[in-house]
């Protein structure tokens, strides 16, 4: 059980692992686990479940009229199917002490130039990471 939102484990595929970032897209999945592999860290992915459905209210019986001669609604139509939910991936570290947070404002995470990882490369909002000056320092 993790103490913290920030640091969370569980096990993956068998394995005990420091979570990294749940519910991602495959896009995001190949990033993360390029830029983990190449900081030394053991990246294991898995499928995220399915979201719960919610349950199917259920059918109501049309009241019966006590003239034999009325017409009869005629019964309603099923809803439609809901929409299949996206694949979604949990990505996860072997390493359990590993905290993303920490990783990314200690500036513990390079890039392939041997860049500091930034939070805007982190979150894919900048395309590579210059900033060598820590946030604390501006």
């Amino acid at each position: 059980m993790a103490i913290n939102k920030n640091h969370e484990f569980e096990e993956l595929n068998g394995v005990k692992c420091g979570i990294v970032e749940k519910n991602v897209s495959p896009e995001r999945v190949k990033f993360l686990k390029e830029l983990l592999e190449l900081n030394g860290y053991t990246v294991v992915v898995a499928a995220s479940p399915p979201p719960k459905a919610a349950p199917s209210p259920a059918p109501v019986a049309p009241a019966v009229s006590a003239d034999p001669n009325a017409p009869v609604p005629p019964p309603s139509p099923p809803p439609p199917p809901a929409p299949p939910a996206p694949e979604t991936f949990t990505v996860g570290v072997t390493d359990v002490t590993y905290n993303t947070t920490n990783a990314i404002m200690g500036r513990l995470l390079r890039t392939k130039e041997g860049h500091k990882v930034t939070l805007a490369y982190w979150q894919q909002k900048a395309a590579e990471s210059f900033d060598d000056i820590p946030y604390f320092r501006k």
